[in-house]
């Protein structure tokens, strides 16, 4: 059996009138069963560049409280440009992944710098803004000024990959660009926004990664996939490298020692002090007081916070801090629930 691709048979890629129909009862569908999201409630191409900053790697129900305050506390792209970088990093904290709030912040500063503080309809423009690739532009493009371009997220890739039975890895060239032939081919003359709506939410409610629901999916006599469960297909993991991050759990009174992070992982963000950066660390005999896990891309982290004396002088990246839950700066999600879990035992 020859399997379709963008290029293939499969008469949703070439019959105009079998795209349209593809699309009607598709968006139809959408209509009836989209979910009520607070970012498709507004054409701010603002306010939907920030729930697309928050959503790369972020799941929904966790965006939408930090997406609602963040547009209390920053309503506009003069608002976030003109705001301290430790006051977006404050906002943002908890959700991860801090570049994202960092290239969000100097995309509001280059808004205001080249185009007034008013994002053009232009996908390229859009695209040259930090921390803006592809699938971010054409998402803005279209539901902010509802233009037909082609836009891939995981729901979407995921769809695709289905609908052409692709034998491919989505993550690889190959693969990718079969993706984006595909999504190209099936975009309207005009209408964007509800167009990539539709797929997007195929996707996450529908033709989910696990147990998809084929018997009630809209475009089911347009998939070609044989077995959904197996597709996308992706290109192998890597190797899961083990590391050690040993730091110390300095404390004066009410007051704890921090130290502000300066490489590209976490800049700007407070965390634990790292035992070789105190000055008056001596190896302890007792074990470590904590010990946490967490993965970081293919690393698996293991974060141990030992008992340090004060140190005799600080560095020019450590402060003291109120020994308080409540008084502690934007810390990375790992060093501050170890921070949480110390205050908490006294």
């Amino acid at each position: 059996m020859t399997r379709p691709c963008a290029s293939g048979p499969n008469p949703v890629w070439h019959s105009p009138g079998v795209r349209e129909t593809f699309r009607q009862r598709l968006q139809e569908w959408f209509e009836t069963e989209g979910r009520d999201l607070p970012w498709r409630r507004t054409t701010d191409p603002y306010a939907i560049m920030v729930s697309e900053f928050m959503l790369q790697q972020t799941q929904v129900a966790t965006v939408i409280p930090y997406y609602q305050r963040w547009l209390a506390l920053f309503p506009s792209f003069p608002a976030l440009a003109a705001a301290d970088e430790d006051a977006v990093l404050g906002a943002w904290q908890g959700l991860g992944y801090y570049s994202r709030a960092r290239n969000l912040h100097r995309a509001a500063q280059q808004v205001v710098a080249e185009f007034g503080g008013t994002l053009p309809p232009d996908p390229a423009a859009i695209q040259r803004l930090p921390g803006v690739g592809r699938y971010t532009a054409g998402a803005i493009a279209s539901f902010a000024f509802d233009l037909p371009v082609a836009a891939i997220d995981a729901n979407i890739a995921r769809v695709l990959a289905r609908l052409l039975d692709l034998q491919l890895p989505v993550d690889s060239t190959a693969g990718a660009a079969e993706l984006w032939r595909a999504a190209e081919a099936l975009l309207p003359a005009a209408g964007g926004c509800l167009h990539t709506s539709s797929l997007m939410e195929l996707g996450a409610l529908i033709c989910t990664t696990a147990r998809p629901q084929c018997l009630i999916c809209p475009v089911r006599e347009w998939c070609a996939a044989e077995d959904p469960e197996l597709l996308p297909q992706k290109k192998p993991r890597r190797k899961l490298v083990q590391l050690e991050e040993n730091c110390g759990w300095v404390c004066d009174g009410q007051r704890i020692l921090l130290e502000r992070q300066t490489g590209k992982r976490w800049r700007g963000l407070w965390k634990l002090p790292l035992l070789e950066n105190l000055s008056a660390y001596r190896v302890a005999e007792a074990p470590p007081l904590l010990e946490i896990t967490y993965p970081f891309t293919h690393h698996q982290v293991t974060l141990a916070l030992c008992p340090a004396p004060v140190p005799e002088v600080l560095s020019a990246d450590q402060q003291w801090f109120p020994r308080a839950s409540d008084g502690l700066p934007a810390m990375p999600s790992p060093h501050r629930r170890a921070a949480l879990q110390m205050l908490a035992k006294g």
